[in-house]
């Protein structure tokens, strides 16, 4: 059976918005790790061990996240 021409429109739709979203996750992702590791240099500068450790902490989780992306 042939697919009508909106089922393969809305087939393209779909398959955009989940290209779409994939980008933006690691948009996001990418700017939470710029985020992090600009304060774990802030936190190193100024000596805040426990500002460090939390930054470096919180890296950790969402560098595990990165591997579900």
């Amino acid at each position: 059976m042939k697919k009508s021409s909106i089922d393969t429109s809305q087939q393209l739709v779909n398959d955009n918005f989940d290209y779409a979203q994939m980008v933006l996750d690691k948009a996001l992702h990418d700017f939470q790790i710029d985020r992090i590791l600009k304060g774990i240099d802030q936190s190193l500068e100024n000596r805040n061990k426990d500002e460090f450790l939390r930054l470096t902490d919180e890296l950790k989780i969402i560098r595990k996240q990165s591997f579900r992306l």
